[in-house]
């Protein structure tokens, strides 16, 4: 069976969002150009927006304040082991919740310490639907590789309700 790949650009607060989606689910999504999502793939793009309106429609809506879940499958065929592991726990951290990064690796079953927590969160190849978002250092926000970097992140975890709005979200 040929896998195939359909593309997606969202519009978001947080800058343009690209989306890949397979016939078996999401597989990749993040900031930048779709021709660089595409490159990590490899996979023959066809156009086809049914096959993506989902993901795009819960995207609108999570950034609307409207979705809490996504119920979008995703295609996890880009991870496997204790990545795998890793980032399935991840998916199931809820919206306005956080762990740290020693908190995932606990729910994940792996043996993966922290700092490993934090590589694999720097490579999800689903952000925001598998919330790396979600995941902070026990001495606050850690990193965000996605965006505009941390400030992304404190964006996120601010509309979800994890984090008061400043005076400069006002």
């Amino acid at each position: 069976m040929t896998t195939t790949v359909a593309f997606a650009e969202v519009p978001t607060p947080v800058g343009p969002f690209v989306l890949g989606v397979t016939e078996t689910g999401l597989v990749a999504s993040g900031w930048g150009s779709r021709a660089r999502l595409a490159g990590r793939l490899d996979l023959a793009e066809v156009h086809d927006a049914d096959r993506t309106a989902c993901v795009v429609a819960e995207l609108n809506a999570y950034f609307a304040g409207e979705l809490k879940t996504f119920e979008t499958p995703i295609d996890w065929r880009l991870m496997s082991g204790s990545r795998l592991r890793v980032l399935q726990a991840l998916h199931r951290v809820p919206y306005g919740k956080t762990v740290t990064y020693g908190e995932l690796a606990r729910l994940s079953g792996s043996s993966v310490p922290a700092r490993g927590i934090g590589s694999i969160m720097g490579s999800n190849p689903i952000p925001i639907v598998v919330p790396c978002h979600r995941v902070i250092a026990g001495s606050g926000l850690g990193g965000f590789s996605g965006g505009e970097g941390v400030e992304t992140k404190r964006w996120l975890l601010t509309h979800e309700g994890y984090l008061q709005p400043t005076l400069l979200d006002l």
